[in-house]
């Protein structure tokens, strides 16, 4: 009985033994795994959440019209104050609106040197607060965040942006609205 019961305590310290040895193996493999993986997102884009509608990045990033978009807010470096609460009403040139500019400006823009035009822009398409399609009125003038304004009409039953760029659809998000436009919105220099 005696052998027995030395037996057994030896068999079980040796797969105690063997459990702690896979679980070190584990946890280097894990933190090898880690170290090679890339740095994780920050900030509010950086938040993983697959249960709530999704805010106006994350609308655009699922779009194949607005990769255009996308790469521009990703290099002016605004992907964090777009996915925060807002609310923000986007108005989000499709690509085809981006290919309407002169050959060889978007690529322009997307230099890092361009950085603060390529910001001044793009925030001359988003608004601080909820404007809907229903709420629209003619000649309602809505303030910008780069401090430009920019005016609404009707022209054949569709709403306009500055008499040049047609919305052709209204997505709403978590943290505000998207107005799909055709068009690039280009602000005007301030009167001196």
């Amino acid at each position: 009985m005696q052998k027995i019961l030395s037996i057994s305590i030896l068999a079980g310290c040796f797969f105690l033994l063997s459990c702690n040895n896979g679980t070190e193996q584990k946890q280097t493999e894990s933190t090898t795994n880690t170290a090679s993986m890339p740095e994780a997102k920050t900030g509010q884009s950086g938040v993983k959440d697959d249960l709530s509608e999704k805010n106006v990045v994350q609308v655009a990033m699922g779009s194949k019209d607005h990769t255009t978009l996308v790469a521009a807010i990703q290099a002016a470096g605004l992907v964090n104050a777009l996915s925060n609460a807002g609310p923000f009403t986007v108005f989000a040139p499709t690509n085809a609106a981006f290919d309407k500019l002169p050959a060889g400006t978007v690529d322009g823009l997307l230099k890092p040197e361009k950085k603060d035009d390529l910001v001044d822009i793009l925030q001359y398409h988003v608004s601080l607060g909820v404007f809907k399609p229903d709420a629209f009125t003619e000649g309602q003038v809505i303030g910008q965040v780069n401090g430009g304004n920019i005016t609404l009409s009707k022209k054949d039953g569709k709403w306009m942006v500055n008499g040049t760029a047609t919305i052709i659809a209204s997505i709403p998000a978590s943290n505000g609205i998207i107005h799909v436009i055709d068009g690039v919105l280009l602000p005007t220099a301030p009167a001196k």
